[in-house]
């Protein structure tokens, strides 16, 4: 299961609960990341460095760039560790840009994060994550999340990944509702959520193909199953139709030139197609 959740990259989020605990398959996935030789940076934000640090061998720990926020999450102590732009500016400087190995961010955890940041932010800091430049543009094509009118892309000329870059996020759902656990769903690549029965846990993986962002602007009348622009031969037969709310030459003679002495209030009648004018019955057409 682990060389399956390690094989795409993207945000993995690890869903658990209060019987459940997720965070021993997040040190499981961080020390796998690290037998590969990825570069692993860790967002500690809920336990101590050293309570998440137990259980991994002196050769891992060494190969760990631990960020500790759960010692001094808002710089208090004013030790000058606190990167420019708060919570955002670490996460953006947890992305390797020198080094060409794969990078594994791992944020423990994502609802602490929800506590501190939007959701809107922290969703589109997590998807900039994976691309070279963090300076990103609107494109209302590439809208991805439903709460969103637009979402943050990256600009065409910068659309692919300078280097692999995954994120194990653990998120504790059930401190959250449907729409931070849905928005964060749906910018996932693959999603781990653990449950079990009987004592005997179990973990449902879903995995979701990487989006595909247009880098070109489509033009919406192309698959129409219907002409939205007429032909010659069509505007010229729809400028030459005459219109039934259209006025007559006799009413528009009435109406512009009145002859003096004429009374001010004129019925004009103009028969239709289907009036019948028998003047002999009348009542023909009531079938009598």
């Amino acid at each position: 299961m682990l060389e399956s959740l390690l094989a795409v990259s993207g945000l993995v989020l690890l869903r658990d609960s209060v019987q459940w605990e997720g965070r021993s398959l997040l040190k499981a996935l961080i020390k796998k990341s690290v037998l590969c030789g990825e570069q692993v940076h860790i967002l500690g934000c809920e336990v101590s460095e050293e309570e998440f640090r137990e259980g991994f061998d002196a050769s891992i720990n060494s190969q760990l760039v631990y960020l500790d926020l759960y010692r001094d999450p808002l710089n208090w102590s004013k030790t000058g560790e606190a990167f420019p732009g708060g919570l955002l500016g670490v996460l953006r400087a947890m992305r390797g840009k020198t080094d060409p190995r794969p990078v594994t961010i791992a944020l423990d955890s994502l609802s602490w994060l929800l506590l501190h940041l939007p959701c809107t932010t922290l969703c589109q800091t997590l998807y900039a994550l994976n691309y070279q430049d963090s300076s990103l543009g609107f494109h209302p094509e590439c809208s991805l999340l439903p709460f969103m009118p637009y979402v943050l892309c990256p600009s065409p000329g910068d659309s692919s990944p300078v280097q692999q870059v995954r994120v194990l996020g653990l998120l504790h759902e059930e401190l959250h509702g449907p729409g931070p656990v849905g928005a964060l769903s749906s910018l996932a690549q693959s999603e781990v959520t653990l449950s079990g029965t009987a004592g005997q846990a179990s973990a449902h993986i879903l995995y979701r193909r990487p989006q595909q962002h247009p880098t070109v602007k489509v033009d919406p009348t192309t698959h129409l199953t219907f002409n939205l622009h007429l032909s010659k031969k069509e505007k010229e037969a729809k400028d030459n139709l005459t219109l039934p709310f259209q006025f007559s030459s006799e009413k528009q003679q009435a109406l512009l030139c009145p002859s003096l002495g004429q009374a001010t209030s004129y019925i004009f009648y103009e028969p239709d197609v289907y009036d019948d004018l028998d003047q002999e019955d009348p009542d023909d057409d009531l079938d009598i």
